[in-house]
């Protein structure tokens, strides 16, 4: 009997003190959330848009941005019109920049967050976000912009000239005011000179000691533009110019030099029909990239 009544004291006891360790232990691995929002009957708490948020913000505060998405998007699925929902969505922006890896990895996280933040202005002009939104999209653009000035020097260094010169020429393109922008013009024509296409790396030094007068690279460029001739680029010789006529004691009219030119980048020609490729003509001429899947 003695024993009986001993075991069953040191078993309550036993309860009653590790009770209070499981606890903190449950609140702790919540991060100080109020657990009971992730417990309980989850029909009606799926529903409740305070309930919604509330998981939102739980999983945002603890780095998970994956489930805070989730929660985000559910909310706006449900209470499209509720007060918070701009709110909401600005945050589902927050978390996919939140996702993003830096300019050396994928950056579809950067492009899922401008597409949020576009659509917060479009669905719910004049919020409180408004401003917000526009300042994060101008941020995603300049971190769209170092990657590929990332991924043009990444693809110089290996001497694969063409790749390069897209991805810096989609800048000098896209990102003019951008602060990369004279480095990555300046990279584009290193990329045509390497390639052999002296007048269009003419050109475009032309432009960057004209546009960006005082880039880091503008010193370089002159030495550069100085190095290979800086004249006026053969591809700027009008098309429909006629030629000469040959002298009378001449058998044959004189030959034409070709400018020169990276080869199998575009076919011969007569000189008055070269033309600066355009981004289009690059981009088709770029068929595969080395850098991860995204190219």
């Amino acid at each position: 009997m003695a024993l009986g009544l001993c075991i069953t004291a040191f078993c309550v006891m036993t309860a009653c003190s590790s009770t209070p360790k499981n606890q903190g232990t449950a609140k702790k691995s919540l991060s100080d959330t109020d657990e009971q929002i992730f417990l309980g009957d989850g029909i009606k708490k799926n529903y409740d848009p305070n309930v919604i948020m509330k998981r939102g913000e739980a999983f945002f505060e603890k780095e998970e941005y994956a489930e805070a998405i989730v929660e985000y998007t559910h909310f706006l699925d449900l209470h499209r019109t509720h007060v918070l929902a701009s709110y909401a969505t600005f945050r589902i922006g927050e978390s996919q920049i939140k996702m993003a890896k830096g300019i050396q990895r994928d950056p579809s996280p950067i492009q899922k967050a401008i597409e949020a933040f576009e659509k917060l202005r479009k669905d719910f002009p004049g919020s409180r976000y408004d401003g917000p939104a526009l300042q994060k999209i101008q941020e995603c653009h300049d971190l769209l912009a170092q990657t590929h000035l990332f991924v043009g020097e990444f693809y110089y260094r290996r001497g694969s000239y063409l790749a390069a010169a897209h991805r810096f020429e989609e800048i000098v393109k896209l990102y003019p005011d951008k602060a990369v922008a004279p480095d990555a013009l300046y990279f584009l024509a290193l990329s045509y000179h390497d390639m052999g296409a002296d007048d269009w790396a003419s050109e475009k030094l032309t432009l960057l000691a004209e546009k960006y007068p005082s880039s880091a690279h503008s010193s370089e460029g002159k030495s550069l533009l100085a190095k290979i001739g800086g004249a006026t680029p053969a591809t700027l010789v009008a098309k429909n110019v006629e030629p000469a006529a040959p002298a009378a004691q001449s058998a044959a009219p004189p030959s034409r030099e070709q400018p020169s030119l990276a080869a199998g980048l575009i076919p011969s020609a007569p000189i008055e029909s070269f033309r600066l490729p355009s981004a289009t003509a690059l981009r088709q001429s770029f068929v595969s990239c080395r850098l991860g899947a995204w190219c």
